[in-house]
């Protein structure tokens, strides 16, 4: 008996929902939409157009593209064919873009015409190991022309759930991004668990506009909500004017941001003018939102739930969920594992530490990754003991709600005690002249670690006063011996600091 018949595939529930919604609209894009029915058709023409190309199996295709209907297709269409995606960051270029498409081995590439240019400053090898370049949209022979036109054929693609997916590489804030080798199987799970845990319903009209490439806008909604049918609008990218006005001309319902773009709505000028009192669930995540900025949304929009999505690449990237009901006790919290995750804290023993001390986070889980392509010492690193080893430093209550502390590369060792960057970062952003902060241990000959504080100002401070007022909250030792005013921190795409910028700086 074949395995396909028990498996339940990535691009299955495009079909599935094909069947059950068909003349559905599952798809919008400026000019353009989709039915369910016509998506399934159009993944199928873009499926067998690959596989025509030569590609096989297993092969890996890279994605270089902002939003757009052509970006979903490529991925459902790699899912199809049973190649594996390889999303790569759109701002990528040089050296950092040549060692993601190098380091995964991808033949042929999908990208969109106007960052084509940017394919020609990568290393010559790689240039060489691309046999292919597809255009997404825009161009003749585009993802988008072959997907709508011509015969549905069927594709010879025996794919099951345990196959490989995609590659969804590490943020790579400490160090160079690994590439977590996710399966269909890994997926499935992690599109259940958002389902039930977040409150996904095809009535909620939900507008996306956090880069496709990343796995939170992807996977932790996208693709669960076209697998309830769910009629679902893409931006390109995410312009706050653009986006309030989107909200209240088509009536959004549900809505995904990182903290730092829903501080940017909250702050831009359209805010107070616009009618958002359709907008139902607030889903955001990368880190904790600042209170100011729930109270502001609330004030606007007092039937607003919030939800706090907590996780990383490995685990698809869902672990655990702060509800609605959750956030005025516990505002600070992460939430409590989701369907599928169970979770332990740990110390560096591997023992169980208890209840509100801090510990390594770890996970057993259907939706974590196969492992690191091409990189054993850091899975077997990783999956030591039997759990996944997330390198977040948290602390669990008794109901198991967790709170992060830090990560554990971001722990400074400063004269021999061990000091939680995130704690020194909360102290300082107290202070009213503090717009944004990131604290690094940086090597010094008396402390081993210096603790150093990178501020971003939106008014006068100096470095006594900031050091001032952190001692009314820190132990002395935990006072920054450096802090560097700066016009902005370093970000990638999904928000969240890239402090090994800061460590090189």
């Amino acid at each position: 008996m074949s395995h396909a018949l028990r498996s339940s595939t990535v691009d299955g529930i495009i079909r599935r929902s094909a069947h059950t919604f068909r003349d559905r609209v599952a798809v919008v894009f400026g000019e353009r939409e989709w039915t369910y029915a016509a998506l399934d058709d159009a993944v199928t023409r873009a499926a067998s157009r690959l596989l025509g190309l030569g590609l096989a199996k297993g092969d890996r295709v890279a994605a270089y593209g902002k939003n757009s209907d052509a970006y979903l297709i490529g991925f459902l269409a790699c899912a199809r064919a049973g190649l594996v995606h390889v999303p790569l960051n759109y701002n990528l270029t040089g050296a950092e873009l040549s060692y993601l498409i190098g380091q995964s081995g991808s033949r042929a590439i999908l990208v969109d015409p106007a960052l084509e240019a940017a394919l020609d400053g990568v290393d010559l090898d790689v240039r060489e190991q691309l046999e292919h370049r597809i255009p997404l949209r825009d161009n003749a022979g585009s993802v988008i022309e072959t997907a709508t036109e011509g015969v549905v054929a069927a594709i010879e693609a025996d794919v099951t759930d345990t196959d490989l997916c995609q590659f969804l590489y590490t943020s790579g804030t400490t160090s160079r991004p690994k590439a977590a080798m996710m399966s269909h199987r890994a997926l499935v799970h992690e599109y259940l668990s958002c389902l039930v845990g977040l409150d996904l319903t095809p009535e909620d009209a939900p507008l996306h506009v956090m880069p496709l490439y990343h796995s939170a806008q992807m996977h932790v909604f996208l693709m669960p909500w076209l697998a309830i049918g769910a009629t679902n609008t893409l931006l390109e990218v995410p312009d706050a004017a653009e986006i309030l006005r989107r909200m209240e001309q088509d009536g959004h319902r549900a809505f995904f941001a990182a903290p730092t773009l829903w501080v940017a709505l909250t702050n831009h000028p359209d805010f107070e003018t616009r009618d958002l009192s359709g907008l139902r669930k607030a889903y955001y995540g990368a880190s904790i939102m600042p209170v100011p900025i729930i109270k502001r949304l609330e004030s606007k929009m007092p039937g607003l739930g919030f939800y706090n999505c907590f996780g990383q690449s490995e685990i698809a990237p869902l672990a655990t969920i702060l509800r609605p009901e959750e956030h005025a006790d516990r505002p600070d919290s992460a939430g409590r594992p989701c369907l599928f995750v169970e979770a332990r804290v740990i110390d560096a023993e591997g023992n169980d530490v208890p209840v509100g001390e801090t510990g390594e986070i770890v996970y057993r889980s259907p939706q974590l990754c196969d492992g690191y392509w091409n990189n054993p010492e850091a899975t077997d690193e990783a999956f030591a003991g039997g759990w996944f080893h997330s390198g977040d430093l948290v602390r669990m209550d008794e109901e198991g709600y967790v709170f992060v502390v830090d990560r554990i590369k971001d722990v400074i060792n400063t004269g021999g005690v061990m000091v939680a960057s995130r704690e020194i970062e909360d102290a300082l952003y107290t202070h009213p002249a503090v717009a944004e902060v990131a604290v690094i241990g940086v090597p010094d000959e008396k402390w081993i670690e210096a603790v150093a504080a990178f501020v971003v100002r939106k008014g006068d401070v100096t470095e006594d006063e900031l050091a001032a007022h952190a001692r009314n909250t820190l132990a002395g030792f935990k006072i920054p011996k450096r802090i560097t005013f700066v016009d902005e921190l370093p970000r990638n795409a999904s928000g969240k600091i890239l402090k090994r910028e800061l460590r090189g700086a």
